[in-house]
């Protein structure tokens, strides 16, 4: 699980829900008009502009934000180097079964095991790569939109309750709600942009550079591995992955010296 979005997204939350409920009764920033005009219009919008299959994939793409984790490159490195090991001394058949922590490198592995030749092998996994990258960047885009769209539908709330207050002036009961309607409209709509939305859209595009990183990766370690490249050389290939600082940490001298 990914404990930087859980802790910052529910962290957020509590923070203002703290000083609302230091402040005055939580009650006075309930208001089901103004959840109405800026949840239900916002989502309603933010359908309008995709299909539904994209509506609704983006909420399933956005919960591999809390709970999906890559592995560390440096031990996604040294799984490779193993199999690498295994199948130079039993050939790709000793690799067959293996179980590894990602789909995409099992499916590579059963192409090894098929007897897929490099070309081959990362022409099919270079379009499993490129349907993952637009599968994260279509849920990114819908959580950008509602980003977009929640202040705005905030602002015509918060219209909605001017109108309403400036036309029932002589009647003062009807200020209150109708100023409630104005400015929680507002409130509403700025927090969803900015404590929910805005947060998941820029996590599910960081996770799709990762994520489309380490595909990369596993990609050239299986090619390597098909053409029966020494594993010593394709763990001096794969570690042009790591940062500067895992490099010099695992004595690189190019990067040690540098």
């Amino acid at each position: 699980m990914d404990f930087a979005t859980l802790i910052g997204l529910v962290g957020a939350i509590l923070l203002i829900a703290s000083a609302i409920i230091l402040g005055v009764s939580p009650d006075v920033f309930i208001n089901p008009p103004s959840l109405l005009i800026v949840v239900g219009g916002s989502l309603l919008v933010v359908l309008a502009k995709f299909s539904l299959a994209q509506f609704f994939d983006a909420f399933k793409v956005a919960i591999r934000a809390f709970k999906f984790k890559l592995p560390e490159t440096q031990a996604s490195i040294e799984e490779l180097v193993d199999i690498a090991n295994v199948a130079r001394k039993e050939g790709v058949l000793g690799i067959e079964g293996r179980e590894v922590g990602s789909p995409f490198l099992a499916q590579g592995i059963q192409m090894l095991v098929d007897g897929q030749d490099g070309n081959t092998i990362k022409q099919l996994l270079n379009k499993e790569r490129l349907m993952t990258l637009e599968h994260n960047r279509s849920g990114a885009k819908v959580f950008t939109a509602l980003a977009d769209v929640a202040p705005a539908m905030g602002m015509i709330g918060t219209l909605i309750g001017l109108v309403q207050m400036l036309s029932n002036m002589e009647d003062p009961k009807s200020i209150g709600p109708a100023m409630a309607v104005a400015l929680l409209t507002t409130l509403y709509g700025a927090m969803i942009a900015t404590m929910i939305a805005t947060p998941i859209a820029d996590k599910l595009s960081l996770r799709m550079t990762e994520e489309a990183r380490m595909q990369s990766l596993y990609i050239d370690a299986l090619v390597a591995i098909q053409e029966g490249t020494n594993p010593r050389i394709i763990e001096q290939m794969l570690s042009s992955y790591l940062s500067p600082k895992e490099r010099a940490k695992n004595g690189d001298p190019e990067t040690a010296g540098g």
